[in-house]
C-alpha cells in the first residue's frame, strides 16, 4: 500500500489548474477558471476550477473534487492508479508501507528509451515499418524501438549501473545456467503499458528470421498478459467517449487503426480474451467489437471471446477479415471507409456462437442434430433467463424443431456453471459494500478499523473484506466493487465512524437477542454476556467506538 503521508505530500505538490489544464482547455474568469464539463455534454460552460480552494465543481452534473479525484474520474483509474500516475507526471517518489518492495519499472523505461533511439538508425527495421504503412507520428506515439544484440543490451544495463537481477525480475533478461542474455534480440520492440500508462513489459517482432515471429515479456510481478490490452493506455479516452472498444489481434493492427482514426482500438497479447480481461472491459459500460482474422485460429478465438462476452452481458459483436487481410492491411491500402462500414455491422455475439455451433454439425443426421441441440442448450444456460427465452425461438427456427424441445427452464438454469456467475447473482448488501469500497480507497483506515470490527461481523461480503485485508485488490470480486458506480465510498473517517456506530449497535443488539433466547448457555455465562452486550451498546450509543470485550 502507498503510505498515507506520501499521498499527502504528493497532494501538496499538485496544482489543480495545472492538473486539469493538462486534460481540458481552461479559461480564466475572475479568480477561477471555467470550461465545458468533460463529464457531460453541455453548450454553456458550467465546470469551474478554483485555484484558491484547489477543487473543481460542475454546476450542471454535480461532479466535483480535488486534483486526484479529477484524474480518477477522467482517466477511469482506481485511487492507487491515479496516485501513481500523478506521482510519475510530477517526478515524485512514493513510499509504500507494504513489507514487500514495490516493483520498480525504471529499468524498463530506460531500456525503452534506449531501444527508441536505436530504431531510426536501423534501416531494415525502419524499412519494415514504413513498408507496412506505419507513419513517423505513430512510431513516436507508440514508442516503437529496436532491440540490438544480447551483448549490447547487457552492456547498456551494466554501463548505467542497473542490477541484472532486477532486470531479470522484470523480464528484460534471462539466465542460461550462469550466463545472462537479453530477452529481446534483433527485434522491433513494442512497449506494453498498464492501464495507468506505466511500462510493464515488451512485445518484439523479429526482422532477422528468428523462429518465433512475435514474443512477449515473460510473466512478472508487473506483466500478466491475461490482464493487459496493448494500446489501452492510449485508447482509454476514446473508448469512454465513444462507448465502444475495438479488440484486434496484433500490435500493428492497433497502431494502424489508431493511425486511421480508430483510436479506440486495443489488442490482446498473443492470447485469447480471458475472464481476467473482463473487469478492464467493464469500465465505462462500453460496447465491444472483436475484430479478428478469418483464418481458423482467428475464428476459434472469436468464438471463445463471444461465449465469454455474451455470458458476461456485453453488447457488441464479431468482425472477421477474409482473404488474408487484417485491419493493418486495410488501412495501408486506404480502405478506411470500408473498415468503418465493417465495424458498424458486426455479427452479434450470441448469433455468432449459435451459427458456429450449427455449422459444425450435419443437421440432416438426427444424431448430429441431437448433439448440436445439446451444445446449444449448454451455451444458452450461460445467458440470462430473458435471453434464453428470446433465443429459444431463434434456435428452433434454425434447427426446424418445435420450440418446446429447446428447454430453457429447469434443467438449464440448474447448471449455472461458474463461481463468477453465482457471485454476480448473490444478494448485495450496500452497507457492507460501501464499507469495503471505502477501505479500498482509504487503506489508511484499516488499522483503526480492525480494532473494532473484523470480517466475521459481515453477513454477506465477508470474503471480499478478507481479500482487501490481504491486499488482493486485483481479485475479480474486488474489481467488481471498485467498478460498480452504484457503490459510493464514504468521504472521510468521521463519516465512517458514524456509520460504524450505527452498524455496531444493530450488530450487538442482534447478538444480545441471541444470548437472551439461547438455551445452550449456562445461567452464569448468560448473565455475563448480557451485561457485556448492554454495556457495549450503551457506550456505542454515547458515541464511543468499542468492541465487545472477550471473556479472558
Amino acid at each position: 500500500m502507498i503510505a498515507q503521508e506520501s499521498i499527502e505530500a504528493l497532494k501538496t505538490q499538485l496544482d489543480i489548474v495545472d492538473v486539469v489544464g493538462n486534460y481540458i482547455e481552461l479559461r480564466k474568469m475572475g479568480g477561477n477558471y471555467k470550461a465545458p464539463c468533460p463529464f457531460h455534454d453541455e453548450k454553456t460552460p458550467s465546470f469551474v476550477v478554483s485555484p484558491q480552494k484547489q477543487i473543481y465543481h460542475c454546476f450542471g452534473c454535480g461532479a466535483g473534487g480535488d486534483a486526484l479525484k479529477f484524474v480518477m474520474e477522467f482517466e477511469h483509474l482506481s485511487y492507487p492508479e491515479a496516485i501513481e500516475k500523478l506521482a510519475s507526471q510530477y517526478n515524485f517518489t512514493l513510499r509504500y508501507t507494504s513489507t514487500q518492495k514495490k516493483q520498480d519499472s525504471t529499468i524498463l523505461e530506460e531500456l525503452n528509451n534506449y531501444y527508441q533511439k536505436l530504431l531510426p538508425n536501423h534501416k531494415i527495421a525502419m524499412g519494415y515499418l514504413l513498408e507496412r504503412g506505419v507513419q513517423t507520428q505513430s512510431i513516436e506515439r507508440f514508442e516503437l524501438g529496436y532491440a540490438p544484440s544480447s551483448n549490447e543490451t547487457l552492456q547498456f544495463l551494466k554501463t548505467h549501473f542497473f542490477s541484472l537481477q532486477e532486470a531479470a525480475k522484470l523480464g528484460a533478461i534471462g539466465y542460461d545456467g550462469n550466463n545472462s542474455y537479453a530477452r529481446f534480440i534483433q527485434r522491433i520492440t513494442f512497449p506494453i503499458h498498464s492501464q495507468s500508462g506505466k511500462i510493464v513489459g515488451f512485445g518484439g517482432r523479429t526482422i532477422t528470421g528468428h523462429q518465433a515471429k512475435y514474443i512477449n515479456s515473460p510473466e512478472t510481478p508487473l506483466f500478466n498478459k491475461s490482464r493487459l490490452l496493448y494500446g489501452y493506455h492510449l485508447a482509454r479516452g476514446a473508448i469512454f467517449k465513444k462507448k465502444e472498444i475495438l479488440i484486434s489481434e496484433g500490435y500493428l493492427d492497433v497502431i494502424m487503426l489508431h493511425q486511421a482514426g480508430f483510436d479506440n482500438a486495443v489488442a490482446t497479447l498473443g492470447t485469447a480474451l480471458t475472464k481476467e480481461h473482463i473487469p478492464l472491459l467493464k469500465k465505462g459500460d462500453v460496447r465491444v467489437i472483436v475484430a479478428y482474422d478469418g483464418d481458423n485460429a482467428g475464428v476459434q478465438a472469436a468464438l471463445k471471446a463471444s461465449k465469454l462476452l455474451s455470458a458476461s452481458g456485453f453488447d457488441g459483436g464479431v468482425v472477421l477479415f477474409e482473404n488474408g487481410f487484417d485491419p493493418a492491411d486495410m488501412v495501408q491500402k486506404g480502405l478506411t471507409d470500408k473498415l468503418s462500414q465493417i465495424f458498424r455491422k458486426p455479427v452479434a455475439f450470441i448469433e455468432f456462437v449459435l451459427a458456429m455451433i450449427l455449422d459444425s454439425y450435419n443437421l440432416s443426421d438426427p444424431k448430429q442434430k441431437e448433439k448440436a441441440l445439446a451444445e446449444i442448450k449448454q451455451y444458452l444456460s450461460t445467458l440470462s433467463p430473458l435471453l434464453q427465452e428470446e433465443y429459444s425461438g431463434y434456435v428452433a427456427s434454425k434447427m426446424q424443431i418445435p420450440q418446446s424441445l429447446v428447454k430453457l427452464r429447469g434443467e438449464n438454469q440448474k447448471s449455472q456453471p461458474s463461481q463468477e456467475r453465482s457471485y454476480q447473482q448473490k444478494y448485495k448488501d450496500i452497507w457492507e459494500l460501501t464499507l469495503i469500497k471505502t477501505i479500498i480507497e482509504h487503506p489508511e483506515y484499516i488499522k483503526n478499523l480492525l480494532d473494532i470490527i473484523n470480517p466475521s461481523f459481515l453477513e454477506f461480503h465477508r470474503q471480499e473484506f478478507e481479500l482487501v485485508l490481504q491486499e488482493q485488490t486485483s481479485h475479480p470480486m474486488i474489481l467488481d466493487i471498485v467498478l460498480d458506480e452504484g457503490i459510493k465510498p464514504l468521504t472521510n473517517y468521521e463519516e465512517l465512524q458514524q456509520e460504524l456506530l450505527l452498524f455496531l449497535v444493530r450488530y450487538y443488539e442482534r447478538g444480545l437477542k441471541r444470548v437472551q433466547s439461547s438455551k445452550k448457555i449456562s445461567f452464569e455465562k448468560k448473565a455475563y454476556y448480557i451485561r457485556k452486550y448492554r454495556d457495549t451498546i450503551t457506550r456505542l450509543k454515547n458515541g464511543e467506538l468499542v468492541q465487545l470485550p472477550q471473556k479472558g
